[in-house]
């Protein structure tokens, strides 16, 4: 197998890649989407990431966490999509609630649709550093060492962020639910 470049990929260098990018690459495309909100447009930003690891492969080797250089990488690509003219804005329908069930009512369903597109709002509307620390702790579960290694963040000041991430999503439900004021 060759390269672009003409040079000869070993069957080593696939497996290393693929053993240590491929095991993110379902925690990559989440992030992209919490960002993007659209499957497709997650699956392009990650194919980007893939790619330009693939491509530097050989410099992977200095980073002392890939894991982390690939997150920055996937953020990065992200908020680039988001920026240029050609990122559609698509609304997302309920995946964080799973609302197939037979004993759930239509007006449960509804209540259910309602307050997931709430907090998607909600979510999209924290600044960039609290929504990307809230979904690797909350949504992927990462540690706050694992925290850490991938922002470059000291674990007291990702509390902080995770907590007024947390109180201002708190705050803002309540009032949209308490006073109806329409978010």
């Amino acid at each position: 197998m060759f390269s672009r470049s003409g040079r000869l990929v070993t069957e080593m260098e696939l497996k290393a890649f693929n053993q240590r990018i491929l095991p993110v690459q379902g925690r990559l495309f989440r992030l992209a989407q919490l960002f993007l909100r659209s499957r497709e447009e997650a699956e392009d930003a990650i194919q980007d990431v893939l790619l330009r690891l693939w491509t530097n492969r050989q410099q992977l080797e200095s980073y002392h966490s890939i894991e982390a250089l690939a997150v920055q990488m996937t953020k990065n690509t992200c908020l680039d999509r988001l920026k240029s003219h050609h990122h559609k804005k698509m609304t997302k329908d309920a995946d964080l609630v799973s609302m197939e069930a037979d004993d759930v009512s239509p007006y449960q369903r509804a209540e259910l649709s309602d307050s997931n597109q709430l907090m998607h709002r909600l979510i999209g509307a924290l600044p960039e550093q609290q929504k990307l620390i809230l979904h690797l702790r909350d949504v992927e579960e990462y540690s706050f060492e694992e925290l850490e290694q991938v922002t470059g963040l000291s674990i007291n000041n990702i509390r902080v962020i995770l907590s007024r991430a947390r109180q201002k999503l708190r705050e803002n439900y309540l009032k949209v639910n308490d006073y109806g004021s329409g978010y």
